[in-house]
């Protein structure tokens, strides 16, 4: 059985990452959502309510599952018998960066990074961009599924 890992922060989860599950699903057997727990970023949401959005996001698909996951990524892997990464990609820069953590992890662990693009449609959407534009009541159709835009809303104080 092919089994991947997906790990982010997903703070919101949006449709993008989500057409990366499906994508990925046309790949692998299963699909391990790893949302992390701490970082460096300023998260809007703790994991638990990334875990729940990303849950509502996938209820109607089968073979992924969402957990939530702290410390070195490769650390959880191996706990969980995960030996391949997914990550998505959109322009170069998300490459560059990217390539450079996919190295190092192979280097620590011997793990390998599958690289996945979204589709067209996706493809212009970040959670950063997607919280910029929450933070100023602004319309996120297309974006982020229902529920996710509900839990923004609600966090920004917009009206619904």
């Amino acid at each position: 059985m092919k089994r991947a890992v997906y790990p982010g922060t997903f703070d919101p989860p949006h449709l993008g990452h989500l057409d990366i599950v499906n994508r990925a699903l046309k790949v692998f057997d299963s699909i391990v959502v790893a949302v992390a727990k701490s970082s460096r970023k300023n998260l809007l949401f703790d994991a638990e309510e990334r875990v729940d959005m990303f849950r509502k996001m996938l209820e109607r698909l089968d073979g992924v599952e969402v957990r939530s996951f702290d410390g070195l990524l490769v650390n959880y892997m191996k706990a969980e018998g995960l030996e391949v990464i997914l990550r998505g990609v959109r322009l170069f820069t998300d490459f560059e960066y990217e390539l450079q953590i996919a190295l190092n992890n192979y280097k620590l662990a011997k793990v390998e990074t599958v690289f996945m693009m979204p589709s067209q449609d996706y493809i212009h959407i970040s959670s950063t961009i997607v919280k910029d534009i929450a933070s100023h009541c602004g319309c996120l159709k297309g974006l982020v599924h229902p529920y996710v835009e509900a839990k923004l809303r609600e966090r920004f104080g917009c009206p619904t």
